[in-house]
C-alpha cells in the first residue's frame, strides 16, 4: 500500500514535490551538464513495434548513436524521486561552521525508460532485475515483522 508522504530520512525531504514527470530516462552514458536543456527538441523516442521479453522495444538517438530501450513501471508502493542536493551551513556543539548535505525533492516519477546502446532490452536487463529485489526484500522484512513484532515497536 502507498504511503500519502513517505518517510524521511535523515537530511531527506520526501514532501510531495512540484512536478510529476511524464517520463523518466536512463542512459548508457554520463552527461556532464547540470542546467536546463531542451531535451524533447532533440531526443525523440519511437515505438519499434518490437516486443522482446514481454517488454515493448523503443528506439531513440543520442549524439548520433542509436539506442534501444524500455519503459518499466515501478513497482506497486514505490515512487521514484529526482532529488537536489542543499548544502546548509549549520554550527557544531561548539560554534564551528559544519556542512550538511540535505536533498529536496523536486519531482517524482512511477515509470522509467532505460537505454541499452549494444543489445535490445529484456527482462534480463538489470534495472527490470533489480526490482525483484524489492519483493525479496518485503518477504524477509515481513517474515521478521511475523517472528518478532518488537522489531517494529522498538525493543522489548
Amino acid at each position: 500500500m502507498e504511503q500519502a508522504t513517505p518517510p524521511a530520512a535523515a537530511g531527506v525531504d520526501l514532501s510531495p514535490a512540484a512536478t510529476d514527470l511524464g517520463r523518466v530516462h536512463l542512459l548508457p552514458c554520463g552527461i556532464r551538464h547540470n542546467s536546463a536543456a531542451a531535451v524533447s527538441d532533440y531526443f525523440k523516442p519511437r515505438d519499434t513495434g518490437v516486443e522482446v521479453d514481454g517488454v515493448k522495444v523503443e528506439e531513440a538517438f543520442f549524439r548520433g548513436r542509436n539506442l534501444q530501450g524500455a519503459t518499466v513501471a515501478l513497482p506497486d508502493g514505490y515512487r521514484g524521486y529526482v532529488l537536489e542536493k542543499k548544502k546548509n551551513e549549520e554550527k557544531d556543539a561548539q560554534g564551528m561552521d559544519e556542512e550538511a548535505s540535505n536533498f529536496v525533492s523536486r519531482a517524482e516519477f512511477q515509470n522509467i525508460t532505460y537505454w541499452n546502446h549494444d543489445t535490445m532490452p529484456s527482462a534480463e536487463d538489470p534495472l527490470p532485475r533489480c526490482f525483484h529485489w524489492l519483493a525479496i526484500a518485503n518477504a524477509v522484512h515481513n517474515k521478521i515483522l511475523e517472528e518478532c513484532p518488537c522489531v517494529a515497536t522498538g525493543p522489548h
